[in-house]
């Protein structure tokens, strides 16, 4: 299967009403880039190109960039299906530099990197330093999901609390990782937000977050209000 047929099984699974409704959500995508496909169909489709074009899914990888927003979208799950773990972070590293909004960003989590906690921990500090901000977002995401339960580290609240950044969709992911931090790891969390460590915008949208959290007591969330910077 050649790139042109991956891209012709792409537009079949076109939605016009929801390409409308997506393109919407990323205003950093050129609506043009916009197919218009659920995420669900998109899975599917990874998972069947896995399975039954294993080369044509090598090709499509090696191949950057991409013309449309769901062909990067696809990569990203054709990534998350990798299962061995240095290729799987060779490709995640290849891709990183051509994501371009929020949406592709958080969509892939390769499986394989949480039985390298280690490693990924060390490549996670790296992406959070980068220059580029969907990489960083990508690292502060992956900190956030894999790192705030049994392998949580509380010298992780600080490298991510001394993030500074002007892009939105890496201060959005800095309030996202705190709100949650302040949910998993309360105690160790809230000396961030009491001493103001955040900068001012990503400080009360973290606190914003945390109280619209199921998992914030009512307690919890009546202390946050009183945290907020003005």
């Amino acid at each position: 299967m050649s790139q042109a047929l991956i891209e012709q099984r792409l537009v079949a699974l076109r939605d016009e009403g929801y390409r409308a409704f997506n393109s919407k959500l990323i205003p950093t995508v050129d609506p043009g880039r916009v197919i218009g496909i659920r995420v669900p169909a998109l899975r599917q489709l990874a998972r069947e190109l896995k399975r039954d074009e294993p080369a044509a899914c090598r090709a499509f990888l090696d191949t950057l960039p991409h013309r449309y927003h769901e062909e990067d979208n696809l990569h990203g799950f054709l990534i998350e299906l990798e299962p061995d773990f240095a290729r799987a972070l060779r490709l995640t590293e290849a891709f990183l530099p051509h994501v371009d909004n929020w949406a592709t960003c958080d969509l892939f989590s390769p499986k394989v990197f949480k039985k390298h906690p280690e490693e990924m921990l060390a490549t996670a500090r790296r992406w959070v330093d980068s220059e580029q901000p969907y990489t960083r977002r990508y690292g502060i995401g992956l900190l956030l999901s894999n790192y705030l339960d049994a392998r949580f580290r509380p010298e992780l609240l600080e490298l991510v609390a001394d993030v500074r950044s002007e892009h939105y969709y890496v201060r959005m992911m800095v309030a996202w990782y705190f709100a949650t931090a302040l949910a998993k790891q309360h105690e160790a969390a809230l000396p961030y937000i009491v001493g103001r460590r955040l900068e001012r915008w990503t400080h009360n949208k973290a606190i914003q977050k945390a109280i619209e959290s199921r998992r914030i007591t009512d307690e919890q969330k009546a202390m946050l209000r009183t945290l907020k910077a003005t």
